[in-house]
């Protein structure tokens, strides 16, 4: 008997346990999404391409982007100067490149920042309830109320031009739209099956929040996220471009376009930084709209 208990063991299929593959995941829904969807295809390749450039442009640009030359300024696009020269003689796409690192930069760091407030903000109100949740919605609330760009730029000037409080600014006023959104996820979610489970095994509020709640509402702060992206990016460049933004002579898209339209004969020197923010906020609309569509029953394709 033991002879045959021990080939019947042998038999059966020995299968190890292994571990979901994050990065494999990310990989294939990547791989579907642009397959299935060529406008996010097309915003994922370009928006790649300028990240790839924030990371090598100090390699890459032909001049110094602060060197000033008084005898070539506002020379006209050449084989020298690709996109021309500026006011002070600096040649416009060693700028372009290197304002990449700023302005990109800008738009991802407030993304991260007000995501990571709003879903704190927003998944502490819903969970608590009560008068926690109204006098919390109420102050997010209040900041919405004011038309952002206005709320910025009074923020702005406040607390004195410079890159960190214009950045601060931002996310200020970009908060709310996140904490807005996990609230209404976390009242959905907290009377859920597997949140009664996890308080019955005794589990903490912060753990059933953070481990149980949080998690499975993360998809509606992706699609706002990318969606806010392209904003953020323009948003920033809008205060440069009023001075409110990184100190001259400090590479930065809107701060460009600013000293360009002081003199539109000199045409390039504002088209090609304008240009270079067209085409990230495009493409950051374009991977936003894609993964809207994709985590929207509704608008769900075929992958």
């Amino acid at each position: 008997m033991e002879n045959k208990e021990l080939n019947l063991q042998e038999k059966i299929p020995q299968t190890e346990y292994k571990k979901p593959n994050v990065f494999k995941r990310m990989w294939n829904f990547f791989f579907n999404m642009c397959r299935s969807n060529f406008l996010f295809a097309l915003g994922a390749i370009i928006f790649t391409l300028w990240i790839i450039i924030c990371f090598i442009s100090p390699y890459i640009v032909p001049y110094d982007p602060l060197q000033q030359d008084m005898a070539i300024r506002f020379s006209a696009p050449s084989a020298a100067h690709w996109f021309g020269t500026d006011n002070l003689g600096r040649d416009i796409f060693s700028r372009v490149l290197a304002g990449s690192r700023i302005s990109i930069s800008a738009g991802v760091l407030t993304i991260i920042l007000s995501a990571t407030v709003g879903t704190i903000y927003g998944g502490i109100s819903g969970f608590v309830g009560g008068v926690v949740d109204d006098v919390l919605m109420r102050l997010a609330e209040l900041v919405i109320s004011f038309p952002a760009i206005i709320l910025a730029m009074t923020i702005s000037v406040a607390l004195g031009p410079s890159l960190y409080n214009t950045l601060l600014a931002i996310v200020i006023v970009t908060w709310p739209s996140y904490a807005r959104v996990m609230r209404s996820m976390v009242i959905t979610l907290r009377e859920n099956e597997y949140v009664e489970a996890a308080k019955s095994l005794g589990a903490s509020s912060a753990r059933i929040l953070f481990k149980e709640i949080l998690p499975n509402s993360i998809g509606p702060i992706l699609v706002l996220s990318t969606l806010d992206l392209g904003k953020n990016i323009l948003t920033f460049a809008t205060l440069s471009f009023l001075g409110l933004g990184s100190p001259p002579p400090t590479p930065e898209w809107g701060r460009m376009v600013s000293d360009g339209v002081k003199d539109f004969a000199y045409w390039w020197v504002s088209t090609f930084p304008g240009l270079a923010i067209l085409t990230v906020a495009l493409a950051a609309n374009f991977m936003g709209d894609g993964v809207r569509d994709y985590m929207d029953p509704k608008l769900r394709k075929e992958i």
